[in-house]
């Protein structure tokens, strides 16, 4: 999700369904995003960097490891939905898509590989077909687009789109046998932050898995580099970046 601060999200009427979702299951309440404007952001979820940009530049690709590579080289799979992109693997915006929120298009091994990134990048209405067919990838990114992401429309309409998507995600075969959903935003509206390398602003991020801990709320500092590191240590994958000085988010979930 999008440019929202956790406190106009938690306890907002606008934002029902979130609410009610954080009711029952895991909410960061110290969760900070890592810098303005979106683009850093998505790139330190999912390689442990900002490699320095500081703008939602369109061509300012890079080469470097990300989670997409750490988990198909332990033999995993991954996918990530992008709503409203024109065709798999698109680079440029086509508004309501926009490329700054699909940080994988930036990754030079998975753009510049026709045949891998028309597999793995793909539009979000592929999404329901992979959740019908029980064929979702053990790692599933989904980007709303720039209206159901809470970027150019309301609180409320963003609301309405997870009310939508997420029952048939928790419904899925995928979430029950061991799977989590993490709901987060990009960035705040103020410069908040912790940890030493996160100023981006206070989010709301919840943690949901079968699990989880109903109802817990965490105060522990947590940035875009815990939840990073928190897949790759579930995954026994060596955290990327600043995700290696990060604490990984183990307190939502039960011991198994």
């Amino acid at each position: 999700m999008e440019n929202e601060e956790s406190t106009g999200i938690m306890g907002n009427n606008a934002a029902a369904y979130i609410n009610a979702l954080a009711t029952g299951h895991g909410l960061a309440t110290q969760y900070f995003a890592v810098s303005h404007p979106s683009l850093p952001n998505y790139l330190a979820l999912t390689a442990g960097s900002t490699f320095g940009i500081a703008s939602d530049c369109t061509g300012c690709y890079v080469n470097a490891m990300n989670i997409a590579d750490q988990v198909e080289s332990s033999g995993r799979s991954w996918k990530a939905y992008m709503e409203s992109m024109p065709s798999s693997c698109y680079v440029g915006d086509a508004y309501p898509y926009m490329q700054k929120h699909n940080p994988f298009i930036y990754y030079n091994d998975v753009r510049t590989n026709p045949a891998r990134c028309a597999e793995h990048v793909v539009p979000f209405t592929q999404l329901s077909t992979d959740l019908v067919n029980g064929t979702v990838p053990n790692l599933a990114w989904i980007t709303p687009n720039m209206c159901n992401d809470m970027h150019d429309c309301s609180i409320a309409t963003g609301d309405a789109w997870l009310a939508k998507v997420v029952p048939g995600i928790l419904a899925s075969s995928a979430y029950l046998n061991g799977g989590a959903l993490l709901i987060t935003w990009d960035e705040g509206e103020s410069n908040a932050g912790c940890c030493g390398n996160a100023t981006g602003g206070q989010v709301a991020t919840l943690v949901i898995a079968p699990n989880g801990i109903a109802g817990l709320r965490s105060t522990i500092a947590e940035t875009h580099y815990s939840l990073l590191r928190t897949v790759e240590d579930a995954w026994g994958l060596s955290p990327l970046g600043r995700a290696a000085s990060a604490v990984a988010m183990r307190e939502y979930f039960r011991s198994q």
